[in-house]
């Protein structure tokens, strides 16, 4: 037996810890009792430092409520309190977040709900549609299916038809690319919870998913390029030459999800080896540990300030894909994988006295950013693994 393969039941207590304390911190100290919703920018200690909501995070956290709810109800304490807060969400979003004359959701209100600004993209109405999609299969309110149901017909349009009302009118020197984020979105919300005739209309958009995703496969299989053109060749400039660690092999474990829903072997082995075991390769960091948030694939210095920071979602997304990897393959090495980065994570960004994760750390591991909620970090992306991980190794030593 590995290491890692006597450590299962160490993993699980471990994540079990975590995710309780990490549910604890949202419940203690996020919940907007006046306004509805959720107050995301919070301190370390729970503090809140800036009223503004970023409607990422009020549609994320409602997802994380009814997740948890549905896949982890053993760690909630007070369960008609969290459904109340998530359907406080919801309302907060249904009313105050979309705009119902366009279907358009603002990026940032303010605390009551008044906007600020929109993004030019569809990752806010995504998570709209993740949040209602949850909520949904908790309290089987129609209401929020038909929300979900709408909000993705509109974003499968704008992702795949014509995304003029997202407000990009290019301009005369202009580079059409596909940006991976968008396949990798569009594809998750095909895969959440659906009625069977909705999963049937959906089959051609998650198709042209995957075939969008993979043509970002670039160099004979050892790259997932974050930009390429639109019919898959790789642009001459270093906006081209991008790797999203994170993103890649968030990608991965989508769309291993995926080929595992449809029994096609090659593409799950495409999934593993192309979008999660080489991206975490190029991207591990031997000398200090962890990932890197950003590369350029060629080895020039990368543009992105703070390219070579520790962040903690690639981290999660990592170990969701290893943990999934292994689930699949039975293979070691994926455990060996996941317990590599689980001991850098546990060591780093698990935040024992307060609860959560930190999300920014540098090079040299050391915290740099101490919020556990801001503009782009919220209840998310560490809650997501720990139910995940955490219910395939009850399986695992359920069946040992």
């Amino acid at each position: 037996m590995s290491d890692a393969q006597s450590r299962l039941k160490e993993f699980h207590q471990k994540i079990s810890d975590d995710l309780q304390r990490s549910v604890d911190f949202w419940v203690k100290y996020s919940h907007d009792e006046e306004h509805g919703g959720f107050l995301n920018c919070v301190g370390a200690d729970g503090k809140v430092y800036d009223d503004t909501k970023y409607s990422w995070f009020q549609s994320r956290q409602v997802y994380t409520y009814a997740s948890i709810l549905r896949a982890a109800p053993d760690v909630v304490k007070d369960k008609a309190k969290m459904l109340q807060a998530a359907e406080s969400g919801a309302e907060f979003l249904m009313n105050k977040v979309k705009n119902s004359d366009t279907s358009r959701c603002y990026f940032m209100t303010t605390r009551d709900g008044r906007p600020i600004k929109y993004q030019n993209s569809i990752f806010t109405e995504t998570f709209y549609t993740m949040a209602m999609l949850e909520l949904y299969e908790v309290t089987k309110k129609e209401i929020y299916q038909k929300e979900g149901i709408s909000m993705l017909d509109k974003i499968i349009y704008w992702a795949q038809v014509d995304d003029t009302e997202l407000g990009n009118t290019p301009l005369a020197g202009h580079t059409p690319s596909s940006f991976l984020a968008v396949p990798m979105v569009l594809l998750h919300l095909c895969q959440l919870p659906l009625p069977a005739e909705k999963k049937k209309e959906l089959k051609s958009a998650e198709e042209k998913c995957v075939q969008e995703i993979l043509s970002h496969i670039q160099r004979e299989g050892s790259v997932i390029l974050e930009y390429v053109s639109p019919d898959g060749k790789e642009l001459s400039n270093s906006f081209g030459r991008h790797l999203n660690p994170g993103h890649a092999i968030e990608c991965g474990w989508f769309l291993l999800q995926y080929a595992i829903s449809t029994g096609d072997t090659e593409l799950q082995k495409t999934a593993i080896d192309k979008f999660i075991v080489n991206p975490f390769k190029g991207a591990w960091d031997e000398k200090y540990g962890g990932l890197f948030h950003m590369l350029d694939v060629d080895g020039f210095s990368p543009t992105p300030l703070g390219w070579d920071m520790k962040l903690w979602w690639p981290h999660t997304e990592v170990l969701i894909g290893f943990m999934l990897a292994w689930k699949t393959t039975q293979d070691s090495q994926f455990l060996d994988k996941f317990q590599q980065v689980f001991d850098y994570c546990y060591d780093h960004f698990v935040d024992k006295e307060n609860g959560d994760w930190f999300g920014y750390l540098n090079r040299r591991g050391e915290v740099t950013h101490t919020f556990k909620g801001g503009p782009w970090k919220g209840c998310f992306h560490a809650i997501r693994y720990q139910i995940i991980c955490r219910g395939i190794l009850q399986e695992a030593i359920s069946n040992q």
